[in-house]
């Protein structure tokens, strides 16, 4: 059976740095975290499949469909929605405004805006708040509802975690938990142990470009041989 996501050798960089080193992942409708320490290329992964960094060698699929070197918004229409670290709203926006630019495409499909307020309700009461006036975990929602009205089978996330509090991080793996139960795939980059291992329980080790491990939040948790040594945890 074809899986829902494949990366294939994937290779990317910039100018004379090689990056990404051959990179091999494959999901289906499920969780699942790609951890490593910062400067590994995680988000260098995230912005190659997304097609914002060239691509070097290797292919992308979702769905079986090669989808390697496309721009982003052919990204985004063969399936694979975004959130990117940093969130990336617009200031001005209110939390309405941001989801309206995505409503019509929306139409008829099983995510909708008045979906998104009912998955996080703390933004069905800050509707008409802009998104400098939202604090980073709304703006996280806003950013992840805004990736749902896209209506694709795989979100990937960059750092969900980054800069939130433990309860905020709570009500987000509480939503991706969700999506998952409804059959969408996500895929999330993180450095955070323990936002990942609560996440997901398939853990993918990054280590100089490319996924140097397979492992499980149980087996993580409990290893701290592994942490050190991935992660540079020291416990």
């Amino acid at each position: 059976m074809t899986a829902l996501f494949e990366v294939e050798g994937l290779e990317a960089g910039y100018g004379s740095a090689q990056v990404l080193e051959g990179v091999n992942l494959s999901m289906d409708v499920e969780a699942t975290v790609v951890i490593g320490r910062n400067g590994m290329g995680k988000t260098t992964l995230c912005n190659t499949i997304m097609g914002l960094n060239p691509t070097r060698g290797g292919q992308v699929r979702i769905q079986g469909r090669d989808i390697t070197g496309l721009p982003a918004q052919q990204v985004a229409r063969a399936g694979i929605a975004y959130v990117p670290q940093g969130r990336r709203l617009f200031p001005s926006l209110s939390v309405d405004e941001h989801f309206a630019m995505l409503e019509k495409g929306a139409r008829g499909k099983p995510w909708t805006p008045e979906r998104v307020y009912e998955l996080f309700p703390r933004l069905g009461e800050r509707k008409q708040n802009g998104g400098a006036e939202l604090s980073g975990g709304e703006q996280q929602m806003v950013a992840i509802g805004r990736a749902l009205l896209l209506n694709t089978p795989l979100i990937l996330m960059d750092e969900p975690s980054e800069g939130l509090a433990p309860t905020i991080v709570d009500i987000l793996i509480e939503a991706i938990r969700k999506l998952v139960d409804e059959g969408i795939g996500v895929l999330i980059v993180e450095q955070n142990l323990g936002a990942a291992t609560a996440i997901a329980e398939r853990q993918l080790v990054m280590i100089a470009g490319e996924i140097a491990a397979e492992t499980t939040a149980t087996e993580l948790l409990n290893d701290p041989d592994a942490q050190r040594r991935y992660l540079g945890v020291d416990t």
